[in-house]
């Protein structure tokens, strides 16, 4: 909102004004903004990216994102859009139509405009009112987040994003909760029991979401663990989730960096893993063979990024062609990622992997997985998610339609497993699993995806 327009408090109705608003987000946080007296309304009050919907909102809320932080439309990417926001300000005697959006955010260096004189990198939680620092924000901001803030129902439905990032996202799920809970505790008064009934239900939902993800199961059985080894309450539950974030992304930020320094030569892998990214773009290849990893070919946006942030030869193909790349190009490692890796070495990843990784062994290539040790599972079980059967064919011959997401790649075809730990052997990984399991016992029946029965508040429903 860069002006106050339209009529003002001295109109005899209140004027209809539909306002764009975006949340950046950056490694688990989004950015905050004070608006500054070059603003005709809520000078001095915090907020996500606004201004008016001048023509369609969501060609808009680009504009502002511009405008507001000198962010070129490549630096973001847009993630949700929300319902809009409907309410009076009686006092401005306007009816405002908020427009949320959410956008993942690749960096925190920002030019703001004269429109606010500060910004800040902050959890969603402080923005909700009895949890953070009692900044003043603009009106309804929390439920702005709210409409587009992840949930169980768009971690369950992401086709497009690796276990280590939708992880996070379940890890945001559990922390905006609790931080709602502790801001309800204002008017509902404290009850430790029912809270954490809550939030353990909850959390239950976030593990049966993605069975497939051992990532998510380890990260959210960490952070409940944690917390009920505490006081088990909504606040323990939130200072929880908010240290859980941190180290996530630090296991994987160090997974990337500690695999980056194997990187040189030539390198060939799939999908999208961003932690292989990551280690991509930290180290030294002088060309990448990227597989386009169909159906979603989410392999393809990989190599675009390489190709505008490295200075490696980039080469993008058909995932028919691996074998054949790897036989005729002298590759020196195969580098991939891995939604699960079984305590006995074995690697459960995108579909394609298990094809490029025993052509590799064909070849004589090593092939390393990249992935922090919360991606190691605590079962021998392997549960394989399928995609759309319209992804591949969508015709009407009565065909049987295969749509796999996922492959497993047996251990003896894997060089190393290189973690935020360093490479881990086959017996270091079964330590790793017996580790998690003991993160496992933080419901009383052991098995955190059995669900209980529970009496929660409707009112927080």
């Amino acid at each position: 909102m860069t002006e106050q327009r339209g009529s003002d408090a001295d109109d005899d109705e209140a004027a209809l004004d539909h306002v764009v608003t975006g949340f950046l987000r950056n490694r688990g946080e989004i950015l905050l903004l004070r608006r500054s007296d070059a603003v005709g309304t809520y000078t001095g009050q915090w907020g996500g990216i606004s201004g008016f919907a001048e023509g369609q909102p969501d060609d808009q809320v680009r504009v502002e994102i511009r405008e507001e932080t000198g962010l070129e439309p490549d630096a973001v990417s847009l993630v949700r859009t929300g319902r809009p926001v409907e309410f009076e300000d009686t006092d401005l005697v306007r009816e405002w139509v908020v427009h949320p959006y959410l956008f993942d955010c690749e960096t925190r260096e920002l030019e703001l405009s004269e429109e606010h004189d500060t910004a800040e990198w902050v959890s969603p939680t402080t923005i909700c009112e009895g949890v953070g620092d009692d900044r003043e924000t603009v009106p309804k901001l929390w439920t702005a987040y709210e409409r587009v803030a992840p949930t169980v129902r768009s971690i369950a439905a992401d086709d497009e994003h690796g276990a280590a990032y939708l992880s996070i996202r379940a890890l945001e799920v559990v922390r905006d909760r609790a931080g709602l809970l502790v801001a309800e505790r204002s008017e509902f008064g404290a009850d430790p029991d029912d809270e954490w009934d809550e939030l353990a239900e909850l959390a239950r939902r976030l593990l049966e979401a993605r069975p497939s993800m051992a990532v998510l199961r380890n990260r959210v059985n960490r952070l409940m663990a944690d917390a009920d080894g505490t006081d088990g309450d909504a606040p323990a539950v939130l200072e929880s989730a908010l240290s859980n974030i941190d180290r996530a992304l630090s296991a994987d930020s160090d997974a990337a960096n500690n695999a980056s320094d194997h990187i040189t030569g030539s390198v060939a892998t799939l999908s999208r893993s961003g932690t292989v990214l990551e280690a991509l773009q930290q180290g030294a290849p002088s060309r990448v063979f990227v597989a386009e990893s169909r159906p979603g070919c989410e392999g393809i946006a990989v190599a675009e990024t390489l190709a505008e942030t490295t200075d490696s030869a980039v080469t993008v193909h058909t995932d028919a062609a691996v074998a054949h790349v790897l036989a005729r190009d002298d590759i020196d490692r195969v580098v991939v990622g891995a939604d699960t890796v079984l305590p006995d070495g074995t690697v459960v990843n995108k579909t394609g992997t298990r094809a490029l990784a025993i052509a590799a062994a064909r070849e004589g290539v090593p092939v390393s997985v990249v992935a922090a040790t919360d991606k190691v599972s605590t079962r021998e079980d392997v549960n394989l998610e399928s995609g759309d059967r319209t992804a591949v064919y969508d015709g009407d011959a009565s065909l049987d339609v295969l749509n796999p997401t996922f492959d497993v790649t047996p251990a003896d075809c894997v060089t190393a497993v290189i973690t935020e730990r360093g490479a881990l052997e086959p017996g270091e990984i079964e330590a790793v699993a017996e580790e998690l399991r003991g993160l496992e016992g933080w419901c009383d029946d052991g098995d955190p995806t059995k669900r209980e029965t529970t009496d929660r508040n409707p009112s927080r429903e």
